[in-house]
């Protein structure tokens, strides 16, 4: 029965890796259609924030609505949630002067960034697991993301908001992993998403007004609410006490090649040999950090 319990937990997770994972390459995609990065990230954060302040009064999650947070609770909360709002903000601007590919694989360099904030805020041993993890990640980093090889010119103001993007998520996943933990997972997201609203905001301001040129950025937004403020939250807040937080880290490393292979399928972008080794690589740094864990559960 356990084992049964973990691979569902397995599928629940990888349905919300891959959720996240096709972000990118939607937000790119309507960018060549003619649509305003600021409007689509304003419309999914406020699309998952009223779905997020609704479900609890839906039948099925009734009883949250019992569950009182107190409001230092919510400002806590809300304020980690800025870095939500600044991590899609960054992410997606980052995509606009470099491939999706090279712009996923340096969002998932919160991988080696989290392991020293931890260190620096909670005074944590520093493993030789993670030392080796780290080291992985630096290394497929430098494949998967053909700086080695490629001969064009590379867009470094790309590469450094592809950077400010994995720090600002790197605060996200510390929040989500260590603030206010006893209040339920969907209740945190609400406070959470809210926090990104804000945030996306006061990033983008006038040119969410001035991008709002047509009725089909609804759409889009609806879609990217859906899966980048909705789905990924429940699923896993549902999955991975189901799976362990080491096999869940492990399984929603998926995002990694779901983004790079939609790029390369939607978008046409060319994805070399060597960028696949990389995310191989990275994605065994993964294994690697979380294979304790896995040990342990």
């Amino acid at each position: 029965m356990k084992n049964n319990e973990r691979l569902k937990g397995a599928i629940i997770v990888a349905l919300g890796a891959i959720s996240y994972g096709i972000l990118a390459t939607i937000v790119k995609y309507c960018n060549q259609q003619g649509f305003h990065t600021a409007t689509l990230t304003f419309l999914q954060y406020v699309i998952g924030a009223v779905f997020l302040m609704v479900y609890p009064f839906l039948s099925r999650g009734k009883e949250m609505t019992k569950i009182a947070v107190t409001p230092k609770s919510k400002i806590k909360l809300i304020a980690f949630g800025l870095s939500m709002g600044v991590t899609s903000s960054l992410y997606y601007l980052s995509i606009q002067f470099i491939p999706v590919s090279m712009g996923i694989i340096l969002l998932m360099q919160c991988i080696w960034m989290s392991v020293l904030l931890e260190t620096l805020i909670l005074k944590t041993k520093v493993e030789a697991v993670k030392v080796m993890s780290t080291i992985l990640v630096i290394g497929g980093t430098l494949l998967a993301t053909n700086i080695i090889f490629e001969s064009a010119a590379i867009n470094w103001w790309g590469i450094l908001l592809g950077l400010g993007a994995a720090l600002s998520y790197t605060i996200t996943l510390f929040a989500s992993s260590h603030i206010e933990l006893k209040i339920p997972g969907v209740l945190r997201s609400k406070y959470l998403v809210m926090g990104g609203l804000i945030a996306t905001v006061i990033f983008w301001n006038t040119d969410i007004i001035c991008g709002m040129n047509s009725f089909s950025l609804l759409k889009w937004g609806l879609i990217l609410g859906v899966f980048g403020t909705i789905i990924p939250p429940l699923l896993f807040t549902k999955g991975i006490p189901m799976t362990g937080i080491g096999l869940g880290g492990i399984i929603a490393a998926i995002e990694i090649p779901v983004s790079i292979s939609s790029a390369a399928f939607i978008l046409h972008e060319s994805v070399t040999g060597w960028q696949w080794l990389g995310v191989v690589i990275i994605i065994c740094s993964v294994i690697v950090a979380n294979l304790k864990s896995v040990r342990t559960a």
